[in-house]
């Protein structure tokens, strides 16, 4: 059982940590993509399994390296994984599989550009970042993998980045009603109020 939740949590891990990475091969070249006449996802998803499968090779040496063996982690691990996943359900209600999957930022002439500020998205900017953040953490922390933990530190760097080169690109494309937005809403981690 160890064996089969290490490998999953690894696995899980590499895609999520790539998942900045894909986002950073759209919003510094939006306008590029933007501009081809054929669905960029036939260059964008082959791309991003690469990726999965690079950070795959790349971390396999280390996989097995535990640092903690405690079954007391399973429980912080499991709220969450289901905190991840409320997020995503809660997020879903305002953003849908097409804002997602990247379609505003790289296909012309979309309809449906509307700025998505209600539900979660009235709370943090990026709910579905949060949501990746919740999932790796959740798997470092069942697993007690190492591995699980650099990718996760990983995907906190480039996601850094990525929130930036995204929130420029919004900002381009929804103007000062984006400005007023960002003033107002944090990127990732909710403002806790005291009443």
């Amino acid at each position: 059982m160890d064996e089969f939740l290490g490998t999953l949590g690894w696995i899980l891990c590499c895609i999520y940590a790539s998942i900045p990475v894909f986002w950073l091969m759209i919003h510094p070249f939006a306008g590029f993509w933007r501009s081809r006449s054929r669905s960029p996802h036939r260059v964008l998803l082959p791309a991003w399994i690469g990726i999965w499968l690079i950070f795959g090779a790349f971390t396999a040496p280390a996989r097995h390296f535990v640092l903690y063996r405690n079954r007391w982690t399973l429980v912080p691990a499991v709220l969450l994984l289901a905190l991840g996943f409320w997020i995503y359900i809660q997020s879903g209600k305002a953003f849908s599989w097409i804002h997602l999957s990247g379609l505003p930022e790289i296909r012309s002439g979309m309809q449906n550009q509307t700025l998505i500020i209600s539900g979660l998205h009235n709370r943090v900017r990026h709910p579905i970042y949060l949501g990746h953040l919740c999932e790796m953490l959740a798997w470092g922390l069942a697993t007690g993998l190492f591995v699980c933990y650099i990718l996760t530190g990983f995907a906190v760097i480039t996601g850094a980045f990525m929130i930036r080169m995204e929130d420029r690109e919004l900002e381009e494309r929804f103007g000062d009603s984006y400005r007023k937005y960002r003033a107002r809403v944090p990127a990732i981690l909710p403002r806790i109020s005291v009443l």
